[in-house]
């Protein structure tokens, strides 16, 4: 069971293998933050969105974490307006701001 609330219907190929790996990062604390972004946000990310994710998909569990968390400098290439949604988004899921919408 992966915990995606997301079904991949209607998504193209690209999204749904995105969504895919968003989900089975290697660390579940990982798999639950960009697993639940990816669920609310993958369908309505631009391309330009949707290549960012990929590269933040490559990037290390524990790097990745700690800039997620605060707890290390987000280099400027991953600084973007993508990240700093998904930040937004775990902090609003993790203290039960929003019910976890992406916007």
């Amino acid at each position: 069971m992966t915990g995606s609330t997301r079904s991949s219907a209607g998504l193209d190929e690209r999204r749904r293998r995105l969504l895919f790996r968003a989900w089975r990062r290697g660390t579940r604390e990982l798999d639950l933050i960009m697993g639940r972004f990816a669920d609310a946000a993958i369908a309505t990310m631009s391309e330009a969105e949707v290549e960012e994710f990929e590269q933040l998909c490559a990037v290390p569990d524990l790097e990745l974490y700690a800039w997620v968390v605060g707890n290390g400098p987000v280099p400027e290439k991953h600084d973007t307006d993508l990240f700093r949604r998904l930040c937004a988004f775990n902090h609003a899921a993790a203290v039960g701001l929003d019910g976890g919408s992406a916007r």
